[in-house]
């Protein structure tokens, strides 16, 4: 979202005003610092022909260099991986191609959705790993086509929520706070399958949909090590 209007507020800090919304005002805090380096690596995807318009966007092009710790180099190797990706899978067109007609059957064995927004205006995607049930999930379902719900869902976060949830807090909001309650989960009964199907939602999201879940775990003494495993897998396989 280039040539957007900016008054600096302080020395290290820029304050842009967002004007994606015609009637509402958007803050857009950005550090100095940052925005020299994602304005270098905006430069070598152009140079490369490797920055689509839909794509153009700083905070985009801002958690790609989070990703890889601000290294440009392996940043847009990550970059280049993503787009390859999208192309091959789909992604661009997922919205309108995808439709996943056992939603409602999927919600019995996997509770999941989003309700609510936390305090900076984030919206809370909630998660009941206590109350899933793999093998019952993969009857009515399978694992390609519920990873491909999955990437439908982050499409949608930002084509929809996200926007949406930016419009309400008046600041750019492109991530969300993911509450996992494990409450009463089983981790034994899971299986292969579910352990597979978690190991590839989470090298997606980490590849393609790099710092946007916020993981904030609910739970009770007897599966604490369960949770710690569960969250090594999502710290450690992107």
């Amino acid at each position: 979202m280039g040539g957007m209007p900016n008054a600096v507020k302080t020395p290290s800090n820029k304050r842009v005003s967002n004007c994606r919304f015609a009637s509402v005002s958007i803050d857009d805090v950005r550090d100095d610092e940052e925005e020299k380096v994602v304005n270098a690596f905006r430069e070598i995807l152009i140079e490369k022909d490797l920055l689509p318009d839909a794509h153009d966007d700083y905070h985009t092009l801002l958690r790609f260099l989070k990703a890889r710790k601000f290294d440009i180099d392996k940043a847009v190797q990550m970059w280049v991986d993503m787009l390859n990706w999208r192309k091959d899978y789909g992604a661009d067109s997922i919205l309108k191609d995808f439709v996943y007609d056992e939603y409602e059957e999927v919600q019995s064995y996997y509770p999941h959705g989003y309700h609510g927004v936390d305090k900076e205006g984030r919206p809370v995607y909630f998660e009941r790993l206590g109350k899933v049930d793999p093998s019952k999930l993969m009857n009515v379902t399978t694992v390609d086509r519920f990873l491909r719900y999955h990437v439908q869902g982050f499409e949608k976060a930002f084509s929809e929520k996200f926007p949406a949830c930016s419009v309400a807090a008046r600041r750019h909001i492109d991530s969300c706070t993911t509450i996992l309650d494990v409450h009463g989960m089983n981790w034994m009964s899971f299986g292969k399958v579910a352990h597979d199907l978690l190991m590839r939602m989470q090298k997606i999201d980490g590849d393609n949909y790099p710092e946007v879940l916020t993981l904030i775990p609910i739970i009770t003494k007897t599966i604490f090590v369960h949770v710690c495993f569960l969250f090594f897998i999502y710290l450690n396989f992107g």
